[in-house]
């Protein structure tokens, strides 16, 4: 058997995977719904890689992920963050464009797994670096993929002046505008 064989090379991406997203603090059971690593693996690679390595100490966050799609529109500049990770989301494939404005149905389910994931966390970089300073976290940036991928509570959709993308509710009746457009 080689190392690189296709079997070791999936195992090999997954665990690369789950580091990055440790390294993004995400919780356990984000880590198994896009890795598909068990639990106990999880924190056996944080305990032994991580928490070892790093003389700062990641943290490890516990409890429920973010479910509330209202921290995304709270403020004017959550909600320009959100755009901005959206476009970013939307440029690297990490978000799948919807075939023929259909959304994709359960993409709690459908969207993770180890491809995807790793064009989250490079679309989630990128983020990071074009905002500096992120008021969104990672989880938060996981439950937006998957909240626009399933668009049933966001959306997104084109400002109605300069076209730029926006996050809104889709069962709105208005026109959406983005931050720079809107009146003040």
């Amino acid at each position: 058997m080689r190392i690189s064989d296709d079997r070791y090379s999936r195992d090999r991406l997954r665990l690369d995977l789950a580091v990055r997203f440790i390294e993004r603090e995400a919780r356990t059971r984000t880590i198994r719904l896009w890795t598909g690593l068990t639990d106990d693996r999880i924190r056996k690679l944080y305990r032994s890689y991580l928490c070892e390595q790093s003389p700062d100490r990641l943290a490890r966050h516990r409890g429920k992920s973010p479910q509330q799609v209202g921290f995304f529109v709270r403020t004017s500049g959550l909600r320009l963050e959100a755009s901005i990770l959206a476009s970013v989301l939307m440029m690297t494939g990490a978000l799948p464009s919807p075939v023929a404005g259909a959304p994709l149905r359960d993409a709690a389910r459908k969207l993770p797994g180890p491809t995807r994931g790793d064009l989250l966390c490079q679309a989630y970089d990128y983020y990071c670096f074009l905002v500096g300073d992120p008021g969104i976290s990672f989880e938060h940036a996981v439950l937006l993929v998957i909240k626009l991928a399933n668009a049933d509570e966001l959306a997104l959709r084109s400002c109605t002046d300069c076209g730029a993308v926006v996050i809104s509710d889709p069962l709105t009746l208005r026109h959406p505008r983005c931050a720079c457009c809107r009146p003040a």
